[in-house]
């Protein structure tokens, strides 16, 4: 129904657009039927303005054509994690997550925070979200891998240099059972009293679940909703997304082993750096896309790294 809704929504922005197109060709046929050039210019004007504004439509739905990957309609799963350098890294990875709900709040898109890990000190040292919203898994994916950063500490009594680093994940939600074989008989649920904020009844109840897929060994721990069930329900989701994930790395494997090319996802393949000392510069090292605007971009402003991305993937299967 969803993906009946979707599809139903983009037919009808392709029908408007042809409507006012129609309508601004009626607006030229209008001005060169005209004798009076007062009368011209007012049609001029108006055609002028509307041309612009169908212009930077279009524009925008040029970004949403390139998502036709198998899963990009789909809402996603992101996920943090802060890399080693203690509080530094955690603060930056509470940094990213700031920056990703705003940019999703931007978007209209709907967040809810899954599971959070808090730092010892600052920041956070992992954190799991839901994002849901149109073709939510197609514009994240560009979001994948180590971003870096470069800044003077605020922790550091002589505000040295620091350059810390956290990892993005991002998964598509399954959206049936069939896409993802799960045995119950395979999994292991464990239930213990959530470490996070919480009224007595998470804090005296051992409302957080841990579920494990034993068979490929993957855990997913939720703790922030305040019941068992709903906890449990949200861990099933991001296991789900989890394994799907699996699949789709290993059939991404399979088609770089025909194509030749093969390129790891690890810690050493920094996407990105945002460098605030000595200059401030974001720059996307997939693309060379970058920006002097780092307070703009951690602020949510990630649609020109997003488009860039997605420019440089026509063609490529996701």
């Amino acid at each position: 129904m969803k993906r009946l809704a979707d599809t139903n929504t983009t037919i009808d922005t392709w029908r408007g657009l042809e409507q006012r197109a129609n309508d601004a060709l009626g607006l030229v046929e209008l001005a060169a039927a005209e004798d009076d050039d007062a009368a011209v210019g007012a049609v001029a004007a108006d055609l002028e303005s509307e041309v612009a504004a169908l212009r930077e439509q279009l524009e925008a739905l040029d970004l949403e054509l390139r998502l036709s990957g198998p899963y990009d309609s789909r809402d996603a799963i992101l996920a943090i994690h802060a890399g080693a350098g203690g509080t530094e890294s955690q603060d930056w990875a509470e940094m990213l997550l700031r920056m990703y709900l705003r940019w999703a709040e931007q978007r209209g898109f709907e967040t809810q925070v899954l599971d959070m890990t808090s730092g010892e000190e600052a920041g956070i040292k992992s954190v799991t979200v839901e994002v849901r919203g149109k073709l939510a898994y197609g514009y994240m994916k560009s979001e994948r891998g180590v971003h870096r950063l470069v800044r003077l500490s605020p922790f550091d009594s002589d505000h040295s240099r620091h350059t810390s680093f956290a990892l993005i994940e991002v998964m598509p939600e399954a959206e049936s059972a069939a896409e993802v074989t799960l045995d119950m008989d395979d999994l292991r649920i464990d239930t213990f009293r959530a470490s996070g904020h919480g009224g007595q009844n998470v804090q005296k109840n051992s409302t957080a679940v841990r579920v494990t897929h034993v068979p490929s060994g993957i855990a997913v721990v939720c703790q922030n909703e305040r019941s068992q069930s709903r906890n449990k329900e949200s861990a099933m989701r991001v296991l789900e997304a989890r394994l799907l994930e699996v699949e789709v790395e290993k059939q991404a494997k399979q088609r770089a082993k025909i194509k030749g090319e093969h390129i790891e996802a690890g810690w050493g393949n920094q996407i990105r750096s945002y460098v605030l000392h000595p200059y401030k510069l974001v720059k996307d090292h997939r693309t060379d896309f970058e920006t002097s605007n780092a307070e703009d971009v951690l602020e949510g402003d990630l649609d020109p790294f997003i488009d860039a991305y997605l420019k440089s993937t026509v063609g490529q299967e996701a």
